[in-house]
């Protein structure tokens, strides 16, 4: 039975016998009871990166009153003409989005939000709905400054995908997963928000909150979503290389077995079985190995949420954003990622697959 069989052979009450967080799903809200609940309202997306992108245009699929609020001059205004969104009918400059709509989706990024505040602020009237994707800007709001009057709903919806996979899944009906948090609820804020999350397309949601919603995710994309990962896979090239092993073997052994062959199969199957189904060679190595990972690993996840939760982390981002060369900073460093020999192999060997297609004999 697949992981989406499973979730939906499960009570609405229970996730499991181990976990009894509670879960909903999407078939207690159906498109026709989204599409009622959400029938008077006009649903204002601010921004149009990974995440505005692809919620607004779920949404719009989805036959639902959805605006986008956009700066005229920047490159979103035109991705989004480019997209069939039409100027002063469904796209709009920010202040007169916000102004129209009754439920307001801040997907601008942080520092984006920050800049913008005051305007959406400005345009935000009574028993309006302002919608997140992250808990950034509401939990750290002695950084941001972002406060909400008392009388409008503030919720969230935070998809544990990228917002190219909010996108991609919603287009081969695979769906995916956010948490979900009501942070003010003043009219009717809990329908809203689970209408709003199947409308884009999620399979269930589940329930947290503004912090822990941020705390948890800057750890883990500071760990093993991005930051732990990079390290783990440069650091074991490296050691290949400098011990006389060829590039090419180094990056297979490091890269390409783990994304193309083993993460597929942890992702279907869990981890219990790949051990299970490896030689007995690499199940002794790995279980010894992992016992001497886990405890130091802790011990470094631990640092990291704690720089989270002690504000040392926001007080990084805000401080660097302030910075006015920040953006050749940063474009500096991913630059020298990208021009590390593991992910030059990267390219390499993605450009000879698409050139050698496998159909029974290597053309």
């Amino acid at each position: 039975m697949n992981s989406l069989k499973f979730i939906r052979s499960l009570s609405t009450r229970s996730l499991s016998t181990i976990s009894k967080q509670p879960i909903i799903l999407s078939s207690n809200y159906t498109p026709y009871q989204c599409k009622n609940i959400l029938q008077n309202e006009t649903i204002s997306v601010l921004g149009y990166g990974p995440q505005g992108k692809s919620q607004s245009l779920n949404l719009r699929d989805n036959n639902h009153n959805v605006i986008l609020g956009l700066r005229p001059d920047g490159n979103s205004w035109d991705n989004a003409l480019k997209d069939g969104w039409e100027p002063n009918t469904n796209l709009f400059k920010i202040d007169e989005a916000v102004h129209k709509g009754t439920i307001i989706k801040y997907l601008i990024s942080d520092a984006g939000q920050i800049q913008q505040w005051s305007t959406v602020k400005h345009f935000l009237y009574p028993k309006n709905t302002l919608y997140f994707s992250h808990g950034f800007g509401i939990h750290y709001k002695n950084y941001t400054h972002i406060d909400p009057p008392h009388d409008v709903n503030i919720i969230m919806v935070s998809p544990k995908c990228s917002g190219k996979s909010v996108r991609d899944h919603f287009l081969s009906g695979e769906g995916f997963t956010s948490s979900f948090a009501i942070h003010n609820d003043i009219d009717n804020a809990r329908e809203l928000c689970m209408a709003i999350a199947f409308a884009i397309g999620n399979n269930y949601v589940f329930e947290t909150t503004f912090e822990n919603e941020v705390v948890s995710d800057l750890t883990g994309e500071r760990c093993i979503l991005m930051g732990m990962i990079q390290a783990a896979f440069l650091a074991q090239y490296k050691v290949l290389r400098n011990n006389g092993h060829s590039p090419l073997e180094a990056y297979h052994e490091t890269v390409e077995e783990a994304l193309t062959s083993l993460y597929p199969i942890i992702d279907e199957n869990g981890m219990d079985w790949l051990y299970k189904n490896c030689s007995t060679t690499a199940q002794r190595g790995a279980i010894d190995w992992a016992n001497v990972f886990e405890p130091k690993l802790t011990d470094m996840i631990q640092d990291c949420y704690d720089s989270v939760k002690d504000e040392t982390e926001v007080k990084r981002l805000i401080e660097c954003n302030e910075d006015p060369n920040y953006h050749e900073v940063l474009k500096n460093e991913l630059d020298a990622i990208s021009h590390q020999e593991m992910w030059q192999i990267k390219q390499e060997i993605k450009k000879l697959k698409s050139d050698s297609k496998w159909n029974g004999f290597l053309l």
